[in-house]
């Protein structure tokens, strides 16, 4: 009783952790709790797969993250757990380029009922990236119909339209509210950027695409914006 106590209480010090957004110390834990653990404990080693799976999801190991995440939807009880993990799943599919394995997790969630803006945006992104850009415009649009104050969704929509020039005036009013709404986010900038680009604004482009460049911290981000820059400059 004294050793389930112990781990219980090591199990809450990984979650508060992680709840303070200290994804490395409360890896640290989780790791050391997995080996503590007797696996008759099923609660608690159901507990460790779930936030083992996200940790390594927002330290992007996204290899050590689909090992423990696949064994919460496999095994776990828990509907609303099944499903943010099976969400979380189609993310890093999407992220490492895996969209037919992507659309598998989504398509499962839609099957059974699930509706969310998370699904949709994960689903447009994921159409985006195959080129079906009609498709991810749809899918976009569902998702600002749940939540018309997405910005996920907002910036992924404004993006599409003007990059394709399907609406480029519209894709600019997207842009600009996303970046009303989160003015610090580089994907949001450079998105808005390209959109006064494409509406045949170079000057309010490089602004924004500078300031974009400067609050960017990723180097695939940097590599993007840069490329961007380029492009601007040797259209204006």
């Amino acid at each position: 009783m004294i050793m389930t106590e112990t781990l219980t209480e090591t199990l809450q010090e990984g979650i508060r952790l992680f709840n303070l957004k200290r994804w490395d110390m409360a890896l640290r834990v989780f790791l050391q709790l997995h080996t503590d653990t007797n696996e008759e404990d099923t609660k608690v080693t159901s507990e460790l797969a779930y936030y083992l799976g996200l940790c390594y999801t927002k330290l992007g190991r996204f290899d050590d993250a689909l090992l423990y995440l696949e064994q919460v939807v496999n095994a776990e009880s828990n509907v609303l757990r099944v499903y943010q993990c099976r969400l979380t799943l189609a993310y890093i599919y999407v992220i490492t380029e895996r969209t037919k394995m992507a659309e598998f997790e989504l398509n499962r969630l839609s099957e059974i009922g699930f509706e969310s803006v998370q699904l949709y945006t994960i689903l447009a992104y994921s159409a985006c990236s195959e080129q079906q850009y009609r498709k991810a415009v749809e899918l976009y649009a569902k998702a600002l119909q749940l939540d018309n104050n997405n910005t996920t969704a907002m910036n992924g929509l404004g993006y599409i339209l003007a990059d394709t020039a399907m609406n480029v005036q519209q894709g600019l009013i997207f842009c600009k509210k996303a970046v009303d709404l989160n003015p610090e986010n580089a994907a949001y900038l450079d998105s808005l950027g390209w959109a006064y680009f494409k509406n045949g604004d170079a000057v309010e482009a490089r602004n924004w695409l500078r300031r974009a460049l400067g609050t960017a911290t990723l180097a695939s981000q940097q590599k993007e914006i840069r490329n961007h820059i380029r492009i601007v400059a040797g259209g204006s």
